[in-house]
C-alpha cells in the first residue's frame, strides 16, 4: 500500500508532465503574433520557431523569411512567402532570429515562439 506522500508525489509528477506537454504544444503552434508587416521587420532577435504565416494582402512579388536578427540580413533565407493570400504552416526553428521581408504590396502576419 502506498503512503499519502507517494500518492502526492505521483500526482505532482503527472501535473508536471501535463504542463510540459502544454508548453511543447504552445511552442509548436506559436505563443506570439506580429501583424501588419509591410516592410522588412525583425520579429524576434533570438532563437525561436516560425510557426505559421498569413498573407493578409497579396502582393505582386514574393517575400521571404530569414534566420537573422537584423532587418537587412538576407543571407539565411528559410522560407519564401507566396504572393497569394492565405495561411501557411511553417514550423521551422531558427538560430539567430526571425526577419520577415514582405514582397511588393504584401501585408503579412506571423505566429512564432
Amino acid at each position: 500500500m502506498s503512503s499519502i506522500s507517494d500518492m502526492l508525489t505521483a500526482a505532482k509528477n503527472v501535473v508536471s508532465a501535463i504542463n510540459q506537454l502544454g508548453q511543447t504544444y504552445l511552442s509548436a503552434v506559436g505563443v506570439s503574433l506580429y501583424s501588419n508587416i509591410t516592410t522588412a521587420t525583425v520579429v524576434k532577435s533570438s532563437q525561436g520557431r516560425i510557426c505559421r504565416i498569413s498573407v493578409v494582402e497579396a502582393g505582386s512579388a514574393a517575400g521571404a523569411i530569414y534566420d537573422a536578427s537584423l532587418a537587412g540580413a538576407t543571407t539565411n533565407k528559410v522560407w519564401t512567402i507566396p504572393t497569394t493570400a492565405g495561411i501557411t504552416e511553417i514550423n521551422l526553428p531558427v538560430n539567430n532570429g526571425i526577419v520577415v521581408a514582405p514582397g511588393t504590396g504584401q501585408t503579412i502576419a506571423i505566429s512564432y515562439s
